[in-house]
């Protein structure tokens, strides 16, 4: 199989693992080039691999590879992700939250042939839901439990003057939809649309949002109900030593990702 051109937008908990990983040797892949909003610490960062490659303006890292890891703050997504899909490469995104306020993403993929991935990412059991909604889904609830510190700052937060600081017992902070949820907290439940999307859309995926001092890890709970199966999963994820927003395995699951992509065996629906 031909080897495959990976860059990353970005050099977070995420991109900076992911660039490790391929600088250590994916077979079938190769790291191409990286990019950051502070180009100066990503040139940094270059100058610690054994293969150094170049650091890029986010919008020039289609021009460089055959795949595109989004692995950036949101605000910076239409910088990365309309050249890639422009110029019909393959895109990787971790803020999956994003295509349910630019779902034109999907129109630039299927008119230029390019294709978006989104990796499973901190949950778990995405083939089983991607397997029951071929027949009929009746719900989908998810319940996020997050230790406080990795909760603060969320925009619904602020906006509606609910303070996570100093608890002592769980908190119950946000319930509604997973549309509802990704608008208010952006850089906390990737994973409810990740469901949705899985499932039976964004819209229809109920969410809970807690802040509990009691957990050290950031915990989903699913309950779906369908016509096929009734199943409930769990998975407690460990926060990333940069981003206590993300968990570690959220990396992973890219790097799992792409080695699939580029590999002669696929395992998993």
């Amino acid at each position: 199989m031909q080897t495959k051109q990976v860059a990353i937008g970005g050099l977070g908990a995420i991109g900076a693992v992911l660039a490790k990983k391929l600088d250590e040797g994916i077979p079938g892949l190769e790291l191409a080039a990286v990019s950051g909003r502070d180009l100066a610490k990503a040139e940094r960062f270059v100058a610690t691999l054994k293969k150094p490659v170049p650091v890029l303006p986010l919008n020039k890292l289609a021009e460089a590879a055959d795949i595109v890891v989004e692995a950036a703050p949101s605000s910076v997504m239409d910088q990365i992700a309309i050249p890639t899909l422009t110029a019909g490469r393959w895109l990787v995104m971790s803020s999956v939250g994003a295509l349910m306020r630019s779902p034109h993403y999907i129109d630039l993929a299927r008119e230029h042939g390019g294709r978006i991935f989104c990796p499973t990412g901190a949950l778990i059991g995405l083939d089983a839901m991607l397997a029951a909604r071929e027949g009929i889904v009746h719900s989908i609830k998810m319940v996020t439990r997050k230790p406080p510190g990795g909760l603060e700052g969320a925009p619904y937060l602020v906006e509606n003057n609910i303070s996570v600081t100093g608890l002592t017992a769980p908190k119950l902070v946000f319930s509604g939809t997973a549309v509802e949820a990704i608008k208010g907290f952006p850089a906390n439940v990737n994973v409810a649309v990740a469901l949705g999307l899985a499932g039976i859309g964004p819209d229809k995926t109920n969410i809970e949002i807690w802040a509990d001092p009691g957990v050290d890890r950031n915990t989903h709970s699913i309950a779906v109900d369908a016509d096929s199966a009734r199943f409930t999963m769990m998975i407690e994820n460990i926060p990333s030593a940069e981003n206590p927003r993300t968990g570690k395995i959220t990396a992973l699951s890219v790097i799992a990702l792409l080695r699939k992509m580029a590999a002669p065996l696929s395992v998993g629906t």
